[in-house]
């Protein structure tokens, strides 16, 4: 029988206050790198972005949301169309297909319009709850908390929301980060994990939390 990983208690509230204090200081306003102009554009540039970095997403949707910034415009420009504008992202083929189905269907069952449910946001082709979360967040300012691969190791090592999969870290999140911070905290934890806390070598020395962590292997 496979033994679980033991998790860590998260830390103490008077820490995380102190934590997001700093994060929020430094960046009042954090926003998603991912360039959208409306509900629409932001759930087609979320699924894209699977296994896809934002600059690379950015550089493709650029132009797909010049001429089909709408479920309407995108079913008009069809597979082919979708597809000429986002061949330099990875599964380019699968992922037209899902843009013109998830239009397809918030045309046909939501007049439209992008619906602020997870549960409706996640019933469309290509979106998880990763995906769902970025968007309530981002186009609908609720607090959810879109847990990716960032996310996950900075809440791991600096014991802000540690868990064994991102299910578990995204409720140590919603459990343990004080309300007043929760609409921005996956911001400032994807930026922080991205430019700071990086995978193979930390930015420790930058860090602005650096002795608020208990990382061990901390780096100079």
């Amino acid at each position: 029988m496979a033994i679980q990983r033991r998790i860590p208690p998260p830390l103490p509230f008077a820490d995380q206050v102190a934590i997001f204090s700093r994060l929020a200081e430094a960046n009042p306003a954090p926003e998603t790198e991912l360039l959208f102009v409306n509900p629409f554009t932001l759930v087609v540039a979320v699924a894209l972005s699977a296994q896809a970095t934002d600059v690379g997403v950015n550089r493709a949707t650029r132009g797909l949301f010049a001429v089909a910034d709408t479920p309407e415009k995108m079913l008009e420009l069809g597979i082919e169309g979708v597809t000429e504008h986002i061949r330099t992202i990875g599964l380019y083929r699968q992922k037209a297909r899902n843009v013109i189905a998830l239009s397809r269907i918030l045309v046909d069952d939501y007049a439209g319009q992008v619906p602020d449910s997870r549960a409706a946001l996640t019933s469309l082709p290509g979106v998880g709850r990763k995906t769902a979360n970025v968007v309530l967040s981002c186009a609908f300012g609720h607090p959810a908390q879109a847990v990716d691969t960032h996310i996950f190791r900075v809440g791991n090592r600096t014991r802000i929301a540690p868990g064994r999969d991102v299910d578990e870290v995204e409720r140590a999140i919603e459990d343990n980060v004080p309300a007043r911070f929760q609409t921005h905290a996956h911001h400032w934890l994807i930026l922080h994990g991205r430019y700071v806390c990086q995978a193979r070598k930390p930015r420790c020395g930058i860090c602005p939390i650096r002795d608020l962590c208990p990382y061990e292997e901390k780096t100079a």
